[in-house]
């Protein structure tokens, strides 16, 4: 047999193992529900499941509905994290933006109030995520959002990522409670610009659109410390992607990222519209996409697909 059809046959296996995990996981699509509460995410196929596996040599397996676009949502905060701490340094960011765990949901504003003075406890909350987008440096609004996208666009090798300007609408229209969270932050002096700018940039940050494959790239690009093997360039200072990832491991998956650092163990975020990024170190980078979210708001067929790759291939860091 050539080397060649060797390796032919080898990712047809992977392949087949892939689709098996997803069938597994399928079972649990059920048990989940559709965002609704942003209208737009509402219009998601519930039985969408996608995933795909991008290694460190270029290859990448997938299997699903791997090319539907889905919005980022939370899953850009730690996209914007990462340019903001290159534009501004650790020190500026983290005097306004905390780095401790919380048990509270991502919308909470509980912990402003009684803990915190106004600042809030780490960046992949809704109210630390809102501190970091108003952190991108820029001109205008415009010349910020454009920033964050050349950026996405260097991560993914996609240089025609754009985003949905009907989710990012939406998502303006109906960010009451991002309102109220800015509003509380301006008060302490965490942000200090106009609160509408502010929504209008984070929704399209937000609204930024991707496939599983493109997010698995990226995830790929974390799990070497900021390095793109594709490319060749070291597009995220390593200490900077060390920082996200730890980040991901406490903070990634919401209130439920304790129980998942126990049963799957990599470096992950989730964004309600159902996508799941995450990074093995020195391995590879992963993209899941499942609009079924449990109470969370996590991707609940996602999750238990992440729970199966880390049993079949020993993923876990811990």
């Amino acid at each position: 047999m050539t080397e060649h059809k060797f390796r032919e046959e080898k990712e047809v296996q992977k392949m087949e193992e892939l689709l098996d995990l997803i069938e597994e996981a399928k079972e649990f699509i059920q048990y989940g529900k559709v965002a609704n509460y942003i209208p737009a995410l509402a219009k998601a196929n519930k039985k969408d499941l996608s995933l795909a596996v991008f290694l460190p040599d270029g290859r990448h397996f997938e299997a699903g509905s791997t090319k539907t676009r889905f919005t980022l949502q939370s899953i850009s905060k730690v996209i914007t994290l990462a340019l903001v701490l290159i534009d501004r340094g650790e020190d500026y960011v983290f005097e306004r933006v905390g780095m401790e765990p919380t048990g509270d949901p991502f919308n909470s504003i509980a912990k402003l109030e009684v803990r915190s003075a106004g600042k809030p406890l780490n960046p992949m909350i809704n109210a630390g995520a809102l501190a970091v987008t108003s952190m991108i440096k820029g001109h205008s609004i415009n010349n910020r959002f454009n920033r964050l996208l050349d950026f996405m666009k260097e991560l993914t090798g996609n240089s025609a990522l754009s985003y949905s300007k009907e989710v990012a609408i939406s998502e303006y229209e109906t960010a009451h409670l991002n309102r109220s969270l800015c509003y509380f932050m301006k008060e302490h002096g965490i942000i200090t610009e106009d609160v509408e700018l502010i929504l209008d940039l984070y929704t399209r940050q937000c609204a930024i659109e991707i496939n599983c494959v493109e997010m698995a790239r990226i995830g790929l690009i974390f799990s070497l410390d900021g390095w793109d093997p594709i490319s060749k360039v070291q597009i995220i200072p390593e200490k900077v992607a060390k920082i996200c990832n730890t980040f991901m491991v406490t903070c990634g998956m919401y209130n439920a990222s304790g129980e998942f650092a126990i049963k799957v163990g990599i470096p992950a975020k989730s964004g309600v519209s159902g996508g799941v990024m995450g990074a093995v170190p020195r391995r590879f980078g992963i993209g899941v996409y499942g609009p079924s979210l449990d109470d969370k708001g996590n991707s609940i067929a996602g999750i238990k697909l992440l729970e199966l790759l880390a049993q079949r291939y020993n993923l876990s860091i811990f």
